[in-house]
């Protein structure tokens, strides 16, 4: 990551305004806006490069600290308001920043937990959407994300799934007509799907042999595009330790999509 002073918000800021343009102001007129959105989006990106928040409200006191001179900013309440209603323009930020003609996307899933096991019964903010999942870790509750990455570390898909849906299941979701190769770990390597993905996008589902299978055969440039699968794992030890992707804080599940699209951008931003 580059050295970042805080001046620098408002580079950010005239980025954010290039690739999404601010709303228009109301016809109706009214009280003049106190805070747009996209100074609010700026807000939350940037405080992920500089001091990674949990939550909205510790992003609202590192504002107060820090840019309460250069930001006229609201109420809490209306804080969270506004960043709630500032979904739409995250998602699409997102998609304009994503690799999307990527040729050899790299594969793999984690799960993103929304409270503790012995607190799953009782969990009422993302119920009816969270679910129990298993991998080699053991059990976890919440969602799970799945994310397609370049070999550079870029993100050139993402998908978010409760946490017990397969991951072969989710291929669809991560490559398009520009990949040629999708590396993946052994449970992408399902035949049926790799076929599919053949058949509609000339894709090739790159997946390690299973370990009862007794040939075990494989081109040189194939081990060398597994060894690569290190990247994924990468990103999401950044995006978990350093970004603070994973949270229980939000009482909304618009709390927990603003904070999880919040952390996505701000990390795409920071691999240009």
């Amino acid at each position: 990551m580059r050295f970042l002073r805080s001046h620098h918000i408002t580079k950010l800021l005239a980025v954010v305004d290039s690739m999404v343009p601010p709303l228009p102001a109301n016809p109706l007129g009214g009280r003049p806006v106190v805070l747009r959105q996209n100074e609010v989006i700026s807000l939350l990106v940037f405080s992920c490069f500089v001091s990674p928040q949990h939550t909205l409200k510790g992003v609202y006191m590192w504002a107060q600290t820090f840019y309460y001179r250069r930001f006229h900013l609201c109420s809490y309440k209306s804080w969270v308001r506004k960043c709630h209603q500032a979904l739409p323009i995250l998602l699409e930020l997102l998609d304009r920043l994503l690799e999307k003609t990527a040729t050899i996307r790299l594969l793999d899933s984690s799960m993103l937990h929304v409270c503790r096991l012995v607190r799953a019964n009782r969990h009422r903010v993302a119920k009816g959407l969270a679910t129990f999942g298993k991998n080699w870790q053991g059990w976890h509750f919440g969602f799970k994300l799945h994310v397609a990455v370049t070999p550079e570390g870029r993100l050139a898909a993402v998908h978010f799934t409760p946490a017990n849906e397969h991951d072969a299941q989710q291929i669809p979701y991560l490559v398009n007509d520009h990949t040629t190769i999708a590396v993946g770990d052994g449970t992408y390597g399902a035949s049926v799907m790799r076929r599919k993905m053949w058949q509609k996008h000339k894709a090739y589902i790159l997946a390690p042999p299973h370990p009862k299978q007794k040939k075990k055969l494989m081109a040189d440039w194939q081990h060398l595009l597994l060894k690569k699968r290190t990247k994924v794992e990468c990103t999401f030890d950044y995006l978990k330790e350093h970004l603070h992707l994973e949270t229980s804080f939000p009482r909304s599940v618009d709390g927990y999509a603003v904070h999880y699209l919040r952390v996505l951008v701000s990390y795409q931003m920071g691999r240009f």
